[in-house]
Formats: structure tokens, C-alpha cells, sequence
């Protein structure tokens, strides 16, 4: 059981406000991903890795409309297959994981997508991430997947201070209730996706910048600013002649 971290009441204050504030601009947050039924969201979400969901949704489109099921799928071999996802970043390997996945679901679990984190895990091509995915959207198990997004969005944030997607898992699930896990890996993916982007966040229409760590350093004058003098001083100094100066000029 994940212990929850103890934070000064005004560290607590500002998480909570960050947490409200996320909800409120994406109360009815969910995946992106399209999909009809658990197989096809187990299949998205591993197409997903390191793609965007848009290319994903292009893709599976007529994909799942011809294959909508393990039992379907399983009937193109991995080459079929490869040219069905070819658009897909890294697609020869997720072919390859795709296929042995699907053989897995038939053989052991009638073609069915388990509910387990253990039984999810043990699919090619399916890591914590995957299966957290899976587990919250499919399942409503309570489950924070972390990717590059909430890696991402939580550091900017002071959420977490991790250097690894499993650390800064167990940073946020100390930080956020049980009963919001699932919610905020999708709060924290749209903002991410949508406003606080990874080369240039838009901190313009951020609502979150009173309360944001990273925020508050980009905005903040550096010392070699502060010693400058400012335009309207600089003037009034040039306009004047230094006393002793000046008599020496008369």
C-alpha cells in the first residue's frame, strides 16, 4: 500500500489547488485513443507508444473495422500485419509483439483481455504503462500510468521529482487520493498534450502559473537584470553632467 507523504499545510494547499484546478479544465477527461472494446484498446494503446494518438486513431480506423477482435486478427500473419500498422512508429516491433500477443489472449485466455497487472505485463509488447492504461480505462482498477506527458507535466509542477516513470509513479499515487489516480494521469496528459508542451509550454493561458515551481524560475529576474539599471533610470543618468565635470568644462 502506497504511504501517503507528508507535506507542509502549505505545500498540501497548493497540490490540492493544482489537482482542482486540472479537474475543472478537463472534467470529462478520458483516453483519446478510439477504440470499441478491450481488445482494441489493449492493441491502441500499444500502437501508442512513442506515436501520437492521432496517427493512432488513423490507423486503427479501418484496422478495427476489418479485425475487430482477437479471433479476427489472428487470422493475418505478421508480415499482414506489419502492413496494416506500416504508418505506425516502430512498427516492425510492434508487429512482432502484436501477433505474439494475440496468440497469448487465444491460447489462454480465449481470446479475452485479462484483468491483471501480472497477466497484462506478461504480453509482449505490454509494460506498466500499457497495462496501467488498461487496467484504468477497461477495468476502473485505480492505476496512474505514467508517460512522457505526466513524466513531463508533474516535474514542471513539483509534483514529483523523479527521474524514472515507476519513481515518479509512486511520487504522484503519495500525492493524489486512490479514488483520482486514473483521472489525474488523464488530467495531467491533456495538459501536457495540449498547453504545457514539452518545447515551448504556453504558460500564457496556463491557469495553473500561480502555483507552478517552473513558472514562478522562468519568470523570475536574474541577478545580472536586477543590477542593470532600468530604461527610465538609464535616461535621467545620461542627461546629466557629473558636477565636478562640468566646472572643469566652464
Amino acid at each position: 500500500m502506497t504511504r501517503a507523504t507528508r507535506l507542509s499545510p502549505k505545500e498540501k494547499a497548493r497540490i490540492e489547488r493544482l489537482l482542482t484546478t486540472l479537474e475543472a479544465h478537463h472534467p470529462n477527461a478520458t483516453t483519446e485513443l478510439n477504440f470499441g472494446n478491450t481488445f482494441q484498446l489493449l492493441i491502441a494503446v500499444i500502437l501508442s507508444a512513442q506515436c501520437t494518438d492521432k496517427r493512432v486513431n488513423m490507423v486503427t480506423e479501418g484496422f478495427f473495422a476489418r479485425y475487430p477482435d482477437a479471433e479476427a486478427m489472428a487470422r493475418l500473419d505478421e508480415l499482414e500485419l506489419l502492413s496494416e500498422i506500416k504508418s505506425i512508429n516502430f512498427a516492425p516491433t510492434k508487429a512482432k509483439n502484436i501477433y505474439k500477443t494475440i496468440r497469448m489472449l487465444l491460447d489462454l485466455y480465449g481470446g479475452e483481455v485479462p484483468g491483471t497487472r501480472e497477466a497484462l505485463e506478461a504480453l509482449p509488447g505490454v509494460g506498466r504503462k500499457t497495462a496501467n492504461v488498461v487496467l484504468a480505462t477497461a477495468f476502473d482498477v485505480p492505476a496512474l500510468a505514467v508517460d512522457t506527458h505526466v513524466f513531463r507535466v508533474s516535474k514542471r509542477l513539483g509534483m514529483a521529482k523523479a527521474e524514472t516513470p515507476e519513481e515518479t509513479e509512486r511520487q504522484l499515487e503519495r500525492l493524489i487520493p486512490r479514488e483520482k489516480w486514473s483521472l489525474a494521469h488523464h488530467w495531467l496528459i491533456l495538459h501536457g498534450r495540449y498547453t504545457c508542451t514539452a518545447r515551448k509550454p504556453m504558460c500564457d493561458r496556463c491557469p495553473l502559473t500561480a502555483d507552478c515551481p517552473e513558472y514562478a524560475r522562468l519568470t523570475k529576474p536574474s541577478p545580472a537584470a536586477k543590477a542593470r539599471p532600468t530604461a527610465k533610470a538609464a535616461t535621467k543618468t545620461a542627461g546629466k553632467t557629473p558636477k565636478k565635470k562640468a566646472a572643469q568644462a566652464q
